[in-house]
């Protein structure tokens, strides 16, 4: 099992048993727990990022009154926040479980599941989150900057006036970046600088 240390799991779910006996799971297995009974109470939570060197995850319902797990989804993707996710549900449903994972959800478990269902998803959830951290450590500072600037989707001759150099140089910081993430295409490159890799 993975070292937990600095890993957080953040439980959304509007039914307060599952959200309990859940937390209390996650707790046993050695993760930090913290659970909100709505998507919007989540939300409010997510000013303060973590600590340097936290490694998160969210675990939510799918269907909840007021907002939706799909829609806070799409409302973390708007703000640019790449928690890995794992939905759960009590209404198996494979339509919503495609948009889920096409959306980047990073599994999707019907309940009831086992206790060792769950954890192994996080696992893997946060085994890709540290994997992209390590791939990103090994840019350059320069290819760090042209990365950024590609997530902001920015075209390759407005980096170079950003950066000043001159395009040549910013297609070359690209192909060594893309070459050091192992990434063939600008949507794996995204899924690994967002963290989904």
């Amino acid at each position: 099992m993975p070292d937990h240390a600095a890993t957080r799991v953040h439980l959304v779910d509007d039914n307060d048993g599952f959200r309990e006996s859940t937390a209390w799971l996650l707790e046993t297995a050695g993760f930090e727990v913290e659970s909100y009974p709505s998507a919007g109470a989540f939300l409010e939570s997510r000013g303060e990022r973590p600590p340097p060197g936290t490694v998160e995850c969210l675990v939510s319902d799918i269907r909840m009154p007021q907002m939706s797990g799909v829609q806070l989804q799409e409302e973390l993707r708007r703000r640019g926040d790449a928690i890995p996710l794992v939905f759960v549900t009590a209404h198996g449903d494979v339509p919503l479980a495609v948009e889920a994972m096409r959306k980047g959800a990073a599994n999707f478990l019907e309940k009831p599941f086992g206790d060792e269902v769950l954890v192994d998803a996080i696992n893997a959830a946060l085994a890709r989150v540290r994997g992209a951290s390590e791939a990103l450590a090994r840019l350059s500072p320069r290819e760090r900057q042209v990365l950024d600037l590609v997530v902001a989707s920015k075209p390759n001759k407005i980096i170079a006036d950003i950066l000043g150099i001159s395009i040549k140089t910013v297609e070359l910081h690209r192909a060594n970046m893309m070459n050091k993430l192992g990434v063939r295409s600008l949507p794996d490159l995204m899924k690994v600088a967002l963290g989904h890799g």
